[in-house]
């Protein structure tokens, strides 16, 4: 088995736990890979002289941003991601560290599943194009004010937003800055694409969830300064007034390891804080 490990580069306790795994794995007779920068550190082969096509999982040690960072620097490594959680939130990467070890072991014996997220890819006029596990998000940027952006979906006219943006997500984004906006939670095994404004205008102006085989575009009508385009929180263009941006699901898909006791709505309750009741749980 072969596995590529990923450390958050800016916290140092990633680095000692990669290393420490990378030991545990190579005594279970794993070939352990990573970044070359960060081999000597903790212990394994190169990455980069690897084939991509050869490595089993990946594992990363962060938080969900740590989890983008590592699909979108290595778009061509398919291989399904574990995250090993040392953030807060952490719904991709949901293995505390206290579970590091058994879950290893959970992974080594095959008691896992391999889920399909969804990804989505977005392009501007003059051809530019990138892809997003989480969101997309479309912001006013260094205006001022609210700024129109015009909805489109199969060439048919949607809503004109006046609003400070608006965001694209993925069902496995629903609980990224799409909630933090007041858009639905999506169970993320679901197809679908959330639109979501980011404060409107007018209070009715509601986030639509659609399906991903709609093509969707958005014009910019304001007479103002650009706006900025996000990509997953990585990677920004901008789209000037009267540009258009195209959104549609991508061919490729984001392969995420979940072990065989993960509960989604059990990481739901723990990470929103949601209490409800204090009742015993009813039976089923």
């Amino acid at each position: 088995m072969k596995i590529a490990l990923f450390p958050n580069e800016i916290k140092n306790h990633s680095i000692k736990i990669a290393s420490e795994v990378c030991q545990f794995l190579k005594e279970k007779g794993v070939d352990v890979f990573a970044e070359e920068r960060l081999s000597s550190m903790i212990g394994s082969r190169v990455l980069q002289e690897a084939d991509y096509q050869a490595i089993d999982f990946r594992i990363s040690f962060g938080g969900d941003g740590t989890i983008l960072r590592v699909v979108h620097r290595h778009p061509d490594l398919q291989a399904p991601l574990l995250g090993v959680n040392l953030g807060s939130l952490g719904f991709l990467a949901d293995i505390p560290v206290s579970e590091i070890y058994p879950s290893l072991q959970y992974l080594l014996d095959g008691q896992y599943r391999v889920q399909q997220r969804m990804i989505i890819e977005g392009s501007i006029s003059n051809g530019e194009r990138c892809f997003a596990v989480n969101d997309v998000v479309i912001h006013r940027s260094q205006n001022h004010s609210l700024v129109d952006l015009a909805i489109y979906v199969d060439k048919k006219y949607v809503n004109t937003f006046s609003a400070d943006g608006i965001i694209f997500s993925t069902p496995g984004g629903s609980t990224a800055y799409s909630l933090a906006a007041g858009g639905p939670i999506l169970t993320p095994d679901l197809n679908a694409i959330i639109i979501t404004p980011i404060c409107p205008h007018t209070i009715t102006n509601r986030p639509i969830v659609i399906s991903p085989t709609h093509q969707i575009e958005v014009k910019y009508l304001s007479d103002y300064h650009p706006v900025e385009i996000t990509y997953d929180g990585l990677f920004t263009c901008s789209l000037s007034k009267q540009e258009c941006f195209s959104l549609n699901i991508s061919t490729r898909t984001f392969q995420l390891v979940h072990l065989s006791n993960h509960d989604y709505f059990f990481t739901l309750r723990e990470k929103l804080g949601w209490q409800g009741k204090l009742k015993n749980q009813p039976p089923v």
